[in-house]
C-alpha cells in the first residue's frame, strides 16, 4: 500500500506531492515581522525542497510580506516541478490582526507585489484570501479573472468560503482548489470537504494541529502517539492524509528539525483502529 503522503495530487493542470509546506510560521508571534531566527527560517525552507515536498502554500500577509521575502531569499531560482500558491486580499494592522480589502484595485497590486517579491511572472494558484463583505463580491472575483486573464496568475482559488459563496465563486470562474479550516478536532468545514471531493476540488485545511493544541503535552494525541510511537504532530497530519484522497496538506515551521519530523508523516499508513480512535476526537459543539 502506498504512503499517502507520498502520492501525487492534480491541482488544475498542475501535480504536486500531497504533503506540502506552509508559510505562515515563517513570521514572528500574531504572524507579524520576521521569525526569531530568520537562519533557521531559510535552511528550513531549503530543506523542505530537499526532502521532495513540490507544494508551498503563502500569502502577502504572513509577516506582512516575509513569508514572500524569505521563499526568494532560499529558493529563487525555484526548481521547476516547485508549484507556489499564494494569497491576496487582507490588510494587517498589527499582529494578529486582519482586516479583508476586496477593491479591485488593491487585489491588482497586491498580485503585482506579490509577483515582485516572489520574483516570478506568473503566480501557479492566487487565492482570494477572505471576501470583503463592503465590496462586491463579482467585483472581486472579476479580479481575480483579469489577473489571470493578463497572465500574472495561472489559476484560481477560493479561501475562506461558505458552500454558497463558493457556488457564486464557480458561475463566474473556475476554481482549482478551497482552502479551510479543517483538522482532527474541529471539522466546522467537513461539508466543504465532502463537496470538493465530489466535484474534483482541492481541499487545502489550515491550522492542522489546531493552532499548537494537538501538539501540547497532555494533548488529546499523546497517549495514541505513545502507542504508536508517532509524534502527536505526525498523527494529526497523517489523519488529514489518510481522511480524504482530495486534500493537500501544508504543515508549517521556521526549524529544520520539525519540517524532518513532519514529513514522517507522509511515509506513515494509519490502522482502521487507530483511525477510528482519531475519528473520535472532534470537539463537540455547544
Amino acid at each position: 500500500m502506498a504512503f499517502p503522503g507520498m502520492q501525487d495530487i492534480r491541482i488544475g493542470d498542475l501535480t504536486v506531492r500531497r504533503f506540502g509546506y506552509g508559510t505562515a510560521p515563517l513570521s514572528g508571534p500574531g504572524v507579524w515581522g520576521y521569525p526569531e531566527d530568520r537562519r533557521e527560517a531559510i535552511r528550513a525552507l531549503r530543506r523542505v525542497v530537499d526532502l521532495g515536498i513540490n507544494f508551498i502554500d503563502t500569502a502577502d500577509m504572513y509577516g506582512p510580506y516575509t513569508a514572500e521575502e524569505l521563499i526568494h531569499e532560499a529558493l529563487h531560482p525555484y526548481p521547476k516541478d516547485l508549484v507556489i500558491a499564494d494569497k491576496g486580499g487582507q490588510v494587517r494592522a498589527g499582529p494578529s490582526v486582519w482586516h479583508p480589502l476586496g477593491r479591485p484595485e488593491y487585489l491588482r497590486h497586491s498580485c503585482d507585489m506579490s509577483l515582485r517579491r516572489l520574483g516570478l511572472e506568473c503566480i501557479d494558484i492566487y487565492q482570494l484570501h477572505r471576501i470583503d463583505d463592503k465590496v462586491a463580491f463579482e467585483d472581486q472575483v472579476g479580479a481575480m479573472v483579469d489577473l489571470q486573464r493578463a497572465g500574472k496568475i495561472r489559476h484560481i482559488g477560493a479561501s475562506n468560503v461558505t458552500l454558497e459563496q463558493l457556488a457564486a465563486f464557480r458561475k463566474i470562474t473556475p476554481v482549482v482548489s478551497v482552502q479551510a479550516l479543517y483538522n482532527v478536532r474541529d471539522r466546522t468545514n467537513e461539508d466543504m470537504l465532502k463537496h470538493c471531493e465530489s466535484e474534483g476540488l482541492v481541499f487545502l485545511p489550515w491550522f492542522p494541529l489546531n493552532n499548537g493544541e494537538l501538539v501540547k503535552p497532555g494533548g488529546p494525541l499523546e497517549t495514541l502517539a505513545k502507542r504508536t510511537g508517532h509524534t502527536p504532530a505526525q498523527l494529526a497530519l497523517s489523519w488529514l492524509l489518510h481522511r480524504s484522497p482530495s486534500i493537500l496538506l501544508f504543515a508549517g515551521t521556521p526549524f529544520v528539525h520539525e519540517v524532518e519530523e513532519n514529513f514522517e508523516a507522509a511515509k506513515i499508513n494509519l490502522s482502521p483502529e487507530i483511525l477510528a480512535r482519531m475519528d473520535e476526537l472532534e470537539m463537540k459543539k455547544a
